[in-house]
């Protein structure tokens, strides 16, 4: 028993050795970013930071959610809780770290960030990630970033239940008016997409939107009032001199659709007229990472046939928010097969689909960059070091899996 701990203590020490040579070599120098065909986005969950709203709120220690991440607790044998950061635990406001961030993912094949962004009580919330971490960077120009807007309610306990415990009220609600619509549209068009660095397809900022149903409810629960709302956007980006706006529909996960399902989210995405479709996290969860995969593979050939605009893949690291609900247990955890390993021949698999798409831009989407509270990230940990982003090089920069993966003409 003694030998296993003391062989396991020399594994950390080693992968905590390579973690910090990599973050001294990033942090000292300048990284010439990896190049591909590939647009790479990692969603970026911006709640470690103290944001004054959070503070008050819901984490009264003034790190954000980490405060709930370090109270994460085993529930099974062989469960990793709480997640341990190689970095260790800071925050994603300070634009030191944030440079370290877009050095090590530009260097393996992470090159587009894609910011949670809310808008609660007629004003921003967690803002400062992106504000403040992301566009203070002094490497940001090597990063692409777009927006999506996370338009969904929160109630009390769900961002910290250690404080709330079974308090389900609403805590904010994501409604919102047609006088704070329009202080949305013009605080995004002028504060990001204005930045040279802001994601576009054909020239057009790409906006993503979480929760089309909460959109649709803002306009008086009618798809043709969400559609003006949508339209005025529109013309407000045309204003500001760009060619037009790349709405996004972002699916969020789900599953398979029945028939009937799936004709009526093809006819909501057809009726407000968005431009494509992606995913937050890749749908279909199972405790088997393989049967996940396998499962998110088929509700993106459904979406496929289904829509008449692009889907553009994702693949996720894994899933598990225990830290958030205690009641939570073995059969709420992605923990079979959950490898890096796993998810590069996933990751493949996107790759391969965004081929075979040669009609639109070759995105691809990773749940996620920081989701350290629901075990989804490709930031080094105590467990995988660097592993995941090694997988991203391996499959986007390194061409690893492109022999089993070709497409047919």
């Amino acid at each position: 028993m003694k030998n296993i701990v003391l062989q396991l203590k020399k594994l950390l020490v080693l992968i905590f050795l390579f973690g910090c040579s990599s973050a001294i070599q990033t942090a000292g120098q300048k990284v010439k970013p990896a190049k591909s065909d590939y647009y790479v986005a990692a969603y970026i969950w911006p709640s470690c930071h103290d944001d004054p709203m959070g503070r008050d709120k819901l984490w009264p220690e003034g790190t954000g959610e980490w405060e709930v991440i370090k109270k994460g607790n085993p529930r099974f044998d062989g469960h990793y809780q709480p997640r341990q950061p190689l970095w260790g635990y800071e925050l994603d406001n300070n634009p030191k770290v944030v440079e370290k961030w877009i050095d090590v993912a530009t260097d393996h094949g992470v090159n587009v960030f894609v910011y949670d962004w809310y808008w609660y009580n007629e004003g921003p919330f967690l803002e400062s990630a992106l504000n403040d971490g992301f566009l203070k960077a002094a490497n940001r120009e090597k990063m692409q970033f777009y927006i999506m807007w996370a338009n969904h309610d929160v109630k009390y306990n769900y961002w910290n239940y250690h404080r709330y415990k079974d308090n389900t009220d609403i805590l904010w609600n994501a409604k919102v008016d047609w006088k704070n619509y329009k202080i949305i549209v013009d605080r995004v068009i002028n504060q990001y997409f204005k930045q040279p660095n802001y994601f576009k397809i054909n020239g057009e900022p790409v906006f993503s939107i979480f929760s089309v149903n909460k959109l649709v409810e803002s306009f008086g629960n009618s798809t043709a009032e969400a559609r003006k709302a949508l339209d005025y956007f529109r013309e407000e980006v045309k204003k500001a001199g760009f060619p037009g706006l790349h709405i996004q529909w972002n699916q969020g996960g789900g599953s398979v659709m029945s028939a009937a399902e799936a004709g009526r989210f093809s006819n909501s995405v057809k009726e407000m007229g968005f431009n494509s479709v992606a995913m937050y996290n890749m749908g279909g969860m199972e405790e088997d990472y393989i049967r996940y995969g396998t499962n998110s593979i088929r509700i993106r050939e459904q979406m496929d046939s289904t829509l008449s605009v692009p889907v553009f893949p994702c693949a996720s690291i894994g899933w598990d928010d225990t830290p958030r609900f205690p009641a939570k247990g073995i059969h709420d955890v992605v923990h079979y097969n959950n490898t890096p390993q796993s998810f590069a021949a996933l990751l493949a698999r996107a790759k391969k689909y965004a081929d075979s798409h040669p009609e639109q831009p070759k995105l691809i989407t990773i749940n996620a960059w920081n989701e350290w509270v629901e075990g989804s990230y490709l930031l080094p940990d105590m467990l995988n070091g660097f592993g995941y982003l090694e997988a991203v090089k391996e499959v986007i920069i390194d061409g690893k899996y492109d022999k089993y993966n070709k497409v047919k003409k």
